[in-house]
């Protein structure tokens, strides 16, 4: 071929988008976990994730980059994953809480898009979005929540219970869809584990692994939610509504002959079998027997019950962490680590202990945070750290980026793709983000509110309370004091609350929940 004629043809493939070319088209495995906070991601340095390291997830990091700044738009299951299937906020793509009728899978989702591009495409695990999915050339996915042992997958075509520990089956079932997949396309697979969602049950071999190691506490732990009228309504809090039973384990004087016994049949306890049953509940009969064998202060047992949370949240984040080496492993081994972009998230981010809480819901930065690392050999350079202001409606554009196929223009979110690769965050990159949490009245009593964060203040209206918190997180990193009276800060106050307006405008709120 002519050498100008090769040239032409470089030059309009690069020029019709980056990587466009048929044959470079990256493939995309998009890894979730559920309710797995930032703090316990050793990548990101935090006290809790220093005690149980997680190697494995960070070796994206390491190869890749790691957000710092990157955020949920609505912090509860369903409605994250919906915005990162259509890039829109909970009140454009209708998911908007997890009572919600249900995911319309009639609309334009980032899948279909990639599938009508020449991609095959599938979703293995936790889907939580009530109907059936769209999209994908395959899906297997668990019954609602799913349980941790002996779990029930749907399919398209089967149904029913496997045997094995849910992260472990995941890990497997994603394996096999690769080794059977049409080689001859690309592809985007949505890996979705259940873990590290409550009630937290290790897998067997894990059990002990943390039962001795005692965890910092974090400095909020006793918070008496002063200046916040709505924390102060929750009931999310480790050591006053967690169920003793169903997350705590606190069942005494179960001995072996009793291995059969189910103390919580709610509990996914009684989908383990007799065996399973048996040595679940003997690894911590003697630690529970010690426990009410004691008297303790309400300080220490509170404390004791913020312990029994974490040593089974991070075994639980223990298996996460084999699973994402596992696949990182089996991408090296078929060489497909060069061209596939690795995504690790969670769908929100999560409490762990900070204001004396589980859970998530609130616009508070432990819960409004989501982990994002990512890596792509050859476009993302290793060890880059991105400060840019992200948020999950911003993934899907970002993968048609990455993909070479056209941003639909009613996408909300905006690809930061450039930015990845870089490390440089433009000039005109957004400067704020916009929140909005609708579920309430519901689990936890977390209020209905929506907010903005802009710089290091952020604003948030309790609009059914007309309520509002203000916080200097410069100042007041764990959002203990509310400053929205503060008259040092009615410039700030001011400015925020013009910018609120301004997203609800740009984001076609409608005028129910517009800011008045």
């Amino acid at each position: 071929m002519n050498k100008y004629i090769i040239s032409s043809v470089v030059t309009l493939a690069i020029s019709g988008g980056s990587y466009a070319q048929t044959d470079t088209k990256p493939n995309i495995l998009f890894i979730m976990a559920d309710d797995h906070a930032e703090q316990a991601i050793s990548a990101y340095g935090h006290a809790i994730g220093k005690v149980a390291p997680t190697p494995n997830i960070d070796r994206i990091a390491h190869d890749g980059a790691l957000f710092l700044n990157n955020y949920c738009c609505n912090s509860i299951s369903g409605p994250s994953r919906a915005a990162i299937l259509t890039g829109k906020h909970s009140h454009k793509n209708g998911f908007m809480q997890n009572g919600s009728k249900g995911f319309d899978g009639s609309q334009q989702t980032l899948p279909k898009i990639l599938h009508k591009n020449g991609y095959q495409t599938a979703i293995i695990g936790k889907w939580h979005l009530l109907t059936t999915p769209t999209g994908f050339d395959h899906w297997d996915i668990l019954r609602d929540q799913g349980d941790y042992y002996n779990p029930e997958f749907i399919s398209s075509t089967d149904s029913g219970r496997v045997e094995g520990y849910v992260t472990e089956l995941i890990t497997q079932k994603t394996e096999q869809w690769l080794d059977h997949r049409d080689k001859s396309k690309p592809f985007f697979l949505m890996m979705h584990h259940k873990a590290a969602h409550r009630n937290w049950e290790p897998a067997l071999k894990y059990l002990h692994l943390y039962e001795k190691v005692s965890f910092p506490v974090p400095v909020t732990f006793f918070d008496h939610y002063d200046t916040r009228k709505a924390a102060a309504k929750q009931q999310m809090n480790i050591y006053r509504n967690m169920y003793e039973g169903h997350d705590l384990k606190m069942v005494a004087g179960i001995d072996s002959k009793d291995y059969l016994y189910d103390p919580w049949p709610e509990a996914s306890f009684g989908c383990m079998n007799p065996n399973e049953r048996k040595a679940f509940w003997e690894a911590y009969r003697d630690r529970n027997n010690a426990f009410y064998h004691k008297r303790w202060t309400n300080k220490d047992k509170a404390l004791w019950k913020y312990q029994r949370y974490i040593q089974d949240y991070m075994a639980v984040v223990k298996s996460l962490d084999d699973s994402v080496g596992e696949i990182l492993d089996y991408l090296d081994r078929h060489h497909l680590s060069e061209n596939t972009l690795v995504i690790y998230t969670s769908d929100q981010g999560f409490f762990l202990g900070e204001h004396g809480w589980f859970d998530k819901r609130w616009m508070y930065e432990e819960s409004f945070e989501m982990p994002l690392l990512m890596k792509w050999p050859g476009k993302i350079k290793p060890g880059t750290k991105v400060k840019a202001l992200t948020q999950n409606i911003d993934f899907a554009p970002t993968f048609l980026d990455a993909a070479g196929v056209e941003i639909p223009s009613d996408m909300q979110g905006v690809s930061f793709l450039k930015i990845a690769e870089t490390g440089h965050t433009p000039s005109s990159w957004r400067k704020s983000l916009y929140y909005h949490y609708y579920e309430f009245p519901g689990f936890h009593s977390v209020h209905a509110h929506y907010g903005v964060k802009m710089g290091h203040y952020k604003l948030i209206y309790f609009y059914e309370d007309h309520y509002w918190e203000f916080f200097d997180l410069k100042k007041d990193p764990h959002e203990m004091v509310n400053e929205y009276e503060n008259e040092v800060y009615c410039s700030q106050v001011k400015i925020l609350t013009d910018e609120l307006k301004r997203l609800q405008a740009e984001y076609d709120v409608p005028k129910l929940w517009r800011l008045k």
